[in-house]
C-alpha cells in the first residue's frame, strides 16, 4: 500500500520541543515501518517573521543524507508562507521569492510532489474568496502555477495547491485553475472531505488532478464515509500516495499509529487486498 504520514501530524509534539525533523524521520521509518515521508517546512524554518526563512543548504543536505541513509522517499513537501495570492503586493512578492527558494529545496530533498497553496482567505472568514474570486487573482494564480510547474518539471516533480484556503476551498474554482494551468507537472494535494462549497462533490470534482491525498482524523473515524471517498478515488484511477494528516491534541505517537492502521484498513477494503 502506498501510505505516508503528513509531517503536520506531529506539529504539537514539535511545538512542545519533543521532536525535530530527524526524530520525525526516525519515527516514520522505525516506529511505523514506512519508507515514505511527507515533509512539512515548519520543521526546518525560522518562524520569527511572517514569511518563514528556510534552513540553509547545508542543513537541507543533512536532511537529504538522513533520508538517503534510511532509504526513504519524500512523496510530498508541504510549504507554508509561500502562497501565491495576497492582497498586499509586497507580501505577495515576499512569498513568491520564498516559493522559489522552497522549490530549490524540494529538488535537494528529492520531493516527488510539492504543495504551495493558492493563498487567500482562511476557512473561518464569512466573506472569504472561496465564494468569489477576482479575475486578477485567478490570472495571477494560474501564471504562478504554470511557472512553478515548469520548474518542477526540471527535477521530475509535480507542484500545486492543497484545498486549504481561498479559492482552493471551492472545488469549482480549483477545477478552473487546474484547467487553465494545463501542465503535466501541475497536481493537487487533495485533502479529502475539506471544502467550503459543495462538500459532497468536491473530492470527485478534483480527483482527476490529485497527485497526493491527505485523510484527516475526523474522516478516518467515520469509516464508511472514508471508504466511500477512497473507493471513488481508487475507481477514478488514483495510484499515488495516501497520507494521513492527524494533528491530535495529545498522545500523538499513538494517535498516528491509529490513523495509519485506519488508512490501511480502509484501503484493504477498497482494493480487496490488492496493493
Amino acid at each position: 500500500m502506498k501510505i505516508s504520514i503528513g509531517g503536520y501530524s506531529f506539529q504539537n509534539t514539535f511545538v512542545e520541543g519533543k521532536m525535530d525533523i530527524f526524530g520525525y524521520l526516525e519515527s516514520v521509518k522505525y516506529r511505523y515501518g514506512l519508507n515514505t515521508v511527507d515533509l512539512y517546512n515548519g520543521f526546518f524554518v525560522d518562524k520569527s517573521k511572517p514569511v518563514w526563512e528556510l534552513a540553509d543548504d547545508d542543513y537541507l543536505r543533512k536532511i537529504r543524507e538522513a533520508l538517503d541513509e534510511k532509504e526513504m522517499t519524500v512523496v510530498n513537501f508541504a510549504i507554508d508562507t509561500a502562497s501565491l495570492w495576497d492582497l498586499d503586493k509586497d507580501m505577495r512578492e515576499l512569498q513568491y521569492q520564498n516559493a522559489l527558494k522552497h522549490l530549490r529545496a524540494a529538488e535537494i530533498l528529492g520531493a516527488q510532489t510539492v504543495r504551495i497553496d493558492t493563498g487567500g482567505s482562511y476557512s473561518n472568514d464569512p466573506n472569504g474568496d472561496f465564494f468569489k474570486m477576482s479575475q486578477e487573482q485567478f490570472e495571477h494564480i494560474v501564471q504562478r502555477y504554470q511557472e512553478y510547474s515548469r520548474i518542477a518539471a526540471d527535477f521530475g516533480s509535480k507542484v500545486g495547491p492543497e484545498n486549504h484556503m481561498g479559492p482552493s476551498l471551492n472545488p469549482h474554482f480549483l477545477k478552473q485553475i487546474a484547467e487553465a494551468v494545463d501542465h503535466p507537472n501541475f497536481g493537487i494535494l487533495l485533502h479529502v472531505d475539506r471544502w467550503k462549497v459543495d462538500p459532497e462533490l468536491g473530492d470527485s470534482i478534483i480527483a482527476p488532478w490529485a497527485c497526493h491525498v491527505h485523510f484527516g482524523g475526523k474522516t478516518l473515524a467515520e469509516e464508511d464515509h472514508a471508504i466511500q471517498i477512497a473507493k471513488m478515488l481508487h475507481d477514478s484511477g488514483f495510484n499515488d500516495y495516501w497520507a494521513i494528516e492527524h494533528n491530535a491534541p495529545s498522545n500523538q505517537y499513538v494517535e498516528v499509529e491509529w490513523a495509519v492502521g485506519s488508512m490501511k484498513k480502509i484501503l484493504s477494503k477498497v482494493t480487496n487486498g490488492r496493493k
